[in-house]
């Protein structure tokens, strides 16, 4: 039984460590001296990364309604924390199956006054460019590194250090998975006034849900193939016992992050060098075993930089696979993003106007494979050959 996402990055030494381990401002300390060595500059632990983004932007000090770049393929939370702090942003849209937008999308926007680097899925932008326009236009530069944390872009350049903001998500299935979690690295020195930021607690329910979410997962996952699991999976959603990451969506607030994430997130970031290792040899047997015509080049060239959060596909009629796929035990529904803004539900909430004909078209086509601790490379091999026995089957 394989699943792509769903608690897909804890083991059960982790869900051991979830429930019975005892927070202490210790770790904080540990997890900010640790950040501030890994990025430099100063760290303000939050619980969310929409959080981060919009503190940034909130901390940039530029004049309310200025205009701010993002990816055109990108999620709605990315969208609320640039409208709540102020300002409007700029739909960039993607150079098709890299994922990402490029400096001739930026061209045409020399208005932009800060730019937010998503680094799509882990696969780099090419920073090179990118950072001589903004420098060259007076352009802040935010990296958010939600998928993209331990990575590296072409020049060597460790992501995380390129910009005047860090943005970390350790929310459920971002690549330092610590069930929720963010942190926010102020890199430069001329944004570091935080005097006028007001932070709430987080409620002790979410707490809880938290620190159950990894138990209650790995035993959906474990029951699955009795067919328990996805009975399981349903009652403890609908009664909300189950931790939500898109939860709070009304209006983002800024929390102070408990000190018990911050010793979950403490621990992935101990096995990041050697998840991500993992992540790239499995990208790799993708890259070499599944049709050509299918995958994205540039992902497959970035593969050795990249953190391959997700290892993305383009397919015409998503859902059959999707389908064939789970009569073969695979459960792959991974389609991120499933529209400019997504979840593509929520895109009627924002302001975008069909700016981003490329990331329309790759939202209907987009399946993402799994790379996680959990999917081995036997695995990795046969749901490439079950792919291509489906576009075989297809073509006929």
């Amino acid at each position: 039984m394989i699943f792509n996402s769903l608690g897909s990055n804890y083991n059960f030494e982790f869900v051991v460590k979830s429930l019975f381990s005892f927070p202490s401002k210790r770790n904080k300390e540990k997890l900010i001296s640790l950040l501030q060595k890994k990025y430099g500059g100063k760290v303000v632990l939050l619980y969310k990364g929409r959080e981060a983004i919009k503190l940034a932007l909130e901390l940039s000090r530029l004049p309310k309604g200025s205009k701010i770049g993002v990816n055109g393929f990108t999620c709605y939370v990315v969208y609320q924390a640039i409208v709540e702090a102020g300002y409007k942003p700029v739909y960039l849209d993607i150079n098709g199956r890299s994922l990402n937008f490029d400096v001739n999308n930026l061209e045409r926007y020399k208005e932009i006054r800060a730019l937010i680097i998503q680094n799509t899925l882990g696969n780099p932008v090419d920073i090179i460019s990118i950072e001589s326009f903004c420098n060259k236009n007076n352009i802040l530069i935010i990296e958010d590194l939600a998928h993209s944390a331990g990575g590296s872009y072409s020049d060597g350049t460790k992501v995380g250090t390129a910009g005047d903001f860090t943005a970390l998500s350790f929310s459920q299935d971002k690549i330092i998975d610590a069930v929720s979690g963010g942190a926010l690295i102020i890199r430069n020195i001329k944004f570091e006034n935080l005097n006028k930021i007001k932070y709430e607690n987080q409620p002790l329910g979410n707490q809880i849900r938290d620190r159950f979410y990894p138990l209650l997962t790995f035993k959906i996952r474990k029951l699955y193939p009795s067919g328990i699991g996805k009975y399981f999976h349903y009652v403890i959603k609908h009664l909300k016992i189950l931790s939500d990451p898109m939860g709070g969506m009304n209006s983002i607030k800024y929390h102070y992050l408990p000190n018990w994430y911050s010793l979950m997130a403490l621990l992935r970031l101990s096995r990041l060098d050697m998840e991500i290792e993992h992540r790239r040899a499995i990208a790799k047997i993708y890259s070499r075993e599944l049709n050509p015509n299918i995958i994205s080049s540039d992902v497959k060239k970035n593969c050795e930089i990249s953190t391959n959060i997700r290892f993305p596909i383009f397919v015409e009629n998503r859902k059959s696979l999707i389908f064939y796929l789970k009569n073969n035990g695979i459960f792959i529904s991974d389609i991120w993003y499933d529209a400019p803004v997504a979840p593509s539900k929520l895109i009627g909430k924002t302001d975008y106007n069909g700016s981003c004909p490329e990331s329309e078209k790759i939202s209907k086509q987009i399946l993402n494979l799994p790379t996680h601790i959990n999917v081995s490379r036997n695995d990795a091999a046969k749901i490439s050959a079950l792919i291509n026995k489906w576009q075989n089957t297809n073509r006929k």
